[in-house]
């Protein structure tokens, strides 16, 4: 039996548990980012614990939500931000560069690879087949610190997708129209991976507008495959050296499939 986009990259990072739906599972996280509005405790939580310098790939911290100056808090907590990802190893990403989830999806994201932050719309990565969550800052802070994050091993669902847009038809009316068969509710423990001939009319940035609203479903992440629309993105970003074709299997099994004609 094959696996599916979620077997393969919890297979390769499993650092604890098994891979049964409902059982717990701990991975091992390649990247980690912090937004300024729990960044702060993140790192607080990090020197509590010890740390000398961050053990992930990649650890990136983002200034994009706090920026009103309307006191002294909000910098004060940029200044801290700032200097210890200096001290740490991480990247600092000053306020103006832009919203975390989205440039790291342009600048950092790797198909295969596993990334958490402290941000809800961390799952907007999964548009180049990363598995990319959001969490608390405690367990960015353990992540970073290269210890495993630990979550319930997920039921995985694919949406397969047919035909191709129609004019006045936007990214945005797919994710609207899951949400629909869905709801926003009795999605825990669940990912949803999106596939099917349909997918290629879609470009990186609609599929992101789609992984970043799953949150709004409750899932746990969403991801697309990384396919040849990918490296286009990747090329455009000017990375393409990090492009990797990422397919599940073609006998890959799901626990359910939905079928979803764009047309």
């Amino acid at each position: 039996m094959g696996k599916n986009l979620v077997e393969k990259i919890v297979s390769q990072h499993q650092a604890a548990g098994v891979m049964l739906a409902g059982e717990e599972v701990g991975i091992r996280i390649d990247q980690t980012l912090f937004n300024d509005t729990q960044g702060t405790m993140a790192f607080l939580q990090f020197e509590a614990m010890g740390m000398l310098a961050v053990q992930t790939k990649l650890t990136v911290v983002y200034i994009d939500h706090q920026t009103l100056q309307d006191g002294f808090e909000n910098a004060d907590d940029h200044c801290y931000l700032q200097t210890a990802a200096s001290k740490f190893g991480a990247k600092y990403s000053k306020a103006g560069n832009g919203i975390c989830h989205q440039i790291h999806l342009e600048r950092f994201s790797r198909p295969g690879w596993t990334l958490l932050g402290t941000d809800s719309h961390t799952p907007t990565s999964g548009a180049v087949g990363m598995l990319a969550m959001g969490a608390g800052a405690l367990d960015g802070a353990v992540a970073t610190g290269g210890g495993p994050f630990y979550l319930t091993y997920p039921k995985v669902i694919r949406i397969s997708l047919s035909g191709r847009l129609q004019p006045w038809c936007t990214a945005k009316d797919v994710v609207l129209e899951v949400l629909r068969l869905q709801g926003t509710t009795g999605n825990a423990g669940t990912v949803i991976e999106y596939g099917g001939e349909g997918i290629a009319c879609l470009t990186v940035p609609e599929r992101a507008t789609i992984t970043n609203m799953g949150t709004e479903l409750g899932v746990t992440t969403s991801l697309f495959p990384s396919d040849l629309v990918t490296r286009k993105f990747f090329a455009a970003q000017q990375r393409e050296a990090q492009w990797v074709e990422f397919l599940p299997d073609k006998d890959a099994s799901y626990d359910r499939l939905i079928e979803i004609e764009l047309d």
